[in-house]
């Protein structure tokens, strides 16, 4: 049976299996890797700056959205452990929304400060990169809590076997 399909017998809320820290590390480690690696060689050719400043750029932007990743989804755990709901395509709709919005706010400096223009600027910039990263997003999400999903049942299966 999926995880995020159990309940308690008590509360009938779905039951959540905790997270380390060690796994949201590499929660968000792997969803940094492959966003980079699928975006920024298009995001320099469009911007018309080099790889190095993009990739420095992409560097710290990726820092920070690292460490949000980890913050905002312990958050969502949290909240999801408190109100029992189920990981389905609306959770993970606002939870990719709620993340990215965000984000806007602690990158859009950053951007507008490496590449030396306006917030404006920096925040329409912002967005076009969000609607590459949303659906994306969502898709890295659900992919992994698949993933996350069968590794956590497989052992649950063969022991009762």
């Amino acid at each position: 049976m999926p995880l995020h399909t159990l309940t308690s017998n008590k509360t009938k809320k779905p039951v959540v299996a905790p997270k380390s820290l060690k796994e949201r590390a590499l929660h968000a480690l792997l969803f940094e890797l492959i966003g980079v690696l699928m975006f920024a060689p298009g995001l320099a050719w469009v911007l018309g700056q080099s790889i190095g400043k993009m990739g420095a750029m992409t560097v710290m932007i990726s820092t920070i959205a690292m460490l949000w990743n980890m913050v905002f989804n312990a958050g969502f755990d949290r909240l999801r452990a408190r109100l029992g709901f189920a990981l389905n395509l609306k959770a993970r709709a606002l939870h990719a929304i709620g993340f990215e919005a965000g984000l806007i706010f602690m990158v859009v400096p950053v951007v507008a400060w490496w590449l030396s223009v306006g917030l404006l600027e920096a925040f329409l910039l912002d967005i076009g990169v969000v609607l590459l990263y949303l659906p994306y997003t969502m898709l890295f999400n659900l992919a992994y809590d698949g993933v996350r999903e069968r590794l956590l049942a497989r052992p649950q299966h063969c022991a009762a076997d």
